[in-house]
Parts: structure tokens; sequence; C-alpha cells
């Protein structure tokens, strides 16, 4: 009779490519909680888990400067229109027991007052008011948004944003930004992310600022 046993390594010690992406299936919460625990804070991949399925992606290096870029545009658009807020980075969110997730960019708008001096966040916090995910994402991820409640998401990918706003339990795709309505942002952030890689990031935002001082932006 032969007997099987199954090996057990810890998950930090997989080696997972730039730009690849990790899916594990049938992960408990408990069992989600540790595999935080042992990747650590201080780590290139980022996870989403929702419906038990947990997946870990590693960005490609090239993923950073839409994300930089986008992050700025949000930052130049609510400052122009006298708004405060508190970005959030990749920070873990989570839904006990349900969900989890780590945006490659987020924002507090509607709820920043309540997270300035945030240092941790705290059971009953809400979740952002706009998430940014750069390149593909997959059901899990959205799901997770999804389950957390985050009501709106900028996705980036190959060269086109999606907006996706949260109504009714589901994600729905607008062509328009409830944070930013009169601004045309597919047409906009499209070109200063490709005038980012030509030109530079500095030169791509200050003719960002250029194209938009034709534009009447109310808060």
């Amino acid at each position: 009779m032969t007997t099987t046993s199954s090996v057990v390594k810890p998950v930090s010690q997989m080696q997972i490519a730039p730009g690849s992406v990790v899916t594990i299936p049938n992960v408990s919460w408990q069992e989600f909680e540790l595999i935080l625990h042992e990747l650590g804070e201080h780590r290139a991949a980022r996870i989403a888990y929702s419906q038990n399925n947990l997946e870990i992606m590693v960005p490609l290096p090239e993923h950073e400067r839409p994300k930089d870029i986008i992050s700025d545009i949000i930052k130049i658009l609510l400052k122009r229109m006298g708004k405060r807020y508190e970005p959030f980075g990749s920070t873990t969110f989570k839904q006990e027991s349900v969900a989890g997730v780590e945006p490659d960019a987020c924002f507090y708008i509607q709820n920043y007052q309540r997270m300035v001096g945030r240092r941790r966040l705290e059971p009953g916090d809400p979740p952002p008011d706009l998430a940014i995910e750069i390149d593909v994402t997959s059901k899990t991820t959205l799901d997770a948004y999804k389950d957390i409640g985050f009501p709106e998401i900028w996705v980036y990918d190959s060269g086109r944003l999606r907006i996706y706003l949260l109504s009714n339990g589901e994600y729905i795709e607008s062509n328009a930004s409830p944070s930013f309505p009169q601004l045309p942002l597919n047409q906009i952030i499209s070109t200063t992310v490709e005038r980012a890689w030509q030109v530079g990031s500095v030169q791509a935002l200050e003719e960002f600022e250029e194209a938009i001082a034709t534009y009447q932006i109310n808060s």
C-alpha cells in the first residue's frame, strides 16, 4: 500500500516572475491571514482574496509609471477643485472573513477627514472613495473590491482607462467619474501617460495642467 503526503512550503519562498499571477483556490480566511503575515508588509507582490480564492500578483517594473502619473493627476485635479484628500497607497483592505485587496493606489476624498492621522486601519473604517488598478484586473480582484464596497475603481490597461462604479452591489462601467464629472478622463489620462514615456513625467504633467486649464472644474 502506497501512502502519499503533501509537501508544504512557505508562500514566501515562491518564486513569482514579474508580470505573473498565481491563483490558490480553497484558501480559508485563517489561511489568508497567515499568508499575509508570512508575506510581510515590505514586498513587491500584491494580493486579492475573494470567495476563498487567493491571487498573488507581482507587477512589472513599467507598472509603476502609469500608477504614479495617474495618482499625480488625481492630486492635481483635487487641488484645483479645492478638495482635500488622504492617499492610502497599496494598503491592505479587508472585509472580515470575506475579502481582502491591495489597490495600486487609493484615495479617501469624501471621508478624508475621518482618515487624517490614521496609521493603521481600524474596524469600521470605510473603504477609500477611489482606487486605481494598473493592467488587467481579474475577476477575483474585482470581486474583492465589490465585497469590501469600494465605490469607484479606475482600471488602466493597454493605454485605456475604464471607470467602474458600484451600483446595487455590482460594478458598472461608466464613461465619466462622479469625482471629476466635467473631464474626458479617458482621453486625458491616456495622453498624459503616453507622453510621460516620451518626454518624462514632469513635462507630461505640466502639459496636463495646461490642457485642463480650459476646463471649468467645480468642486
